[in-house]
């Protein structure tokens, strides 16, 4: 990569920036890793961000699937940090945010009180696959 930096940007607490060679992530443990797309890096900085945080987080795809959860996350199970019955409301509310905006969901027990409390943030990685909703417990 050459000296020339030619964009550079802030995205989820990290900074990209690229020239003639790709894309480089000023956080990534190596200072010399190199990304050929813009999404790889902002992925890098998705898990990065997930990873940070000590209650349960993840990123949930349009599928309804976790596509990366954190330690916390796997300590309590995918299943109980994410129920399947609730994984499309939840894409479908990040669909309705501003893009890096936030919002709260909650999962209720069958007697009705607030069993977790969600934030949920719809952020766009890569144009190929749409937007992701990135998911953690309060």
């Amino acid at each position: 990569m050459g000296n020339t930096i030619g964009i550079m940007f802030g995205f989820l607490g990290g900074t990209i920036f690229a020239s003639e060679g790709g894309y480089k992530v000023l956080q990534h443990p190596n200072p010399n890793r190199e990304y050929q797309r813009l999404s790889e890096a902002k992925w890098f900085l998705a898990l990065r961000w997930c990873e940070e945080f000590p209650t349960a987080a993840g990123i949930l795809n349009y599928q309804g699937q976790l596509s990366f959860y954190n330690q916390a996350a796997l300590r309590i199970g995918e299943h109980n940090f994410l129920p399947l019955d609730h994984r499309q409301e939840i894409f479908n509310q990040c669909l309705s945010l501003p893009v890096g905006t936030t919002a709260n969901y909650s999962i209720f027990t069958a007697d009705g009180r607030s069993f977790r409390t969600l934030e949920v943030m719809g952020i766009d990685i890569d144009p190929r696959y749409g937007r992701v909703a990135i998911v953690r417990s309060l």
